[in-house]
């Protein structure tokens, strides 16, 4: 079930939070005055979320070295967004 707190709770129910994204692996979304603020989660699954990003970015980094093939901003952007659209 998703957690939905206001910000105050991360000073005065910090222990409750914190069990729910350590033990639980949950995270924990933060408002305030009625709006999204934040987002508190544990290290190990923000490292889960990250974890592929440096990887990839290597391999973008290597085969830009490597392949002189240049794009646009659009045609990038556009091959996205037709690629979000197939699905």
């Amino acid at each position: 079930m998703t957690q939905i707190r206001p910000v105050s709770d991360l000073r005065n129910k910090f222990s409750e939070i914190e069990t729910l994204v350590a033990e639980r692996q949950t995270p924990v979304f933060l408002t305030k005055n009625g709006y999204g603020s934040m987002v508190v989660m544990s290290l190990d699954m923000y490292d889960r979320l990250t974890d592929n990003i440096e990887s990839k970015l290597d391999e973008a980094d290597l085969q830009a070295k490597t392949d002189p093939t240049r794009y646009t901003h659009e045609e990038v952007f556009s091959s996205i967004r037709n690629q979000i659209k197939a699905r």
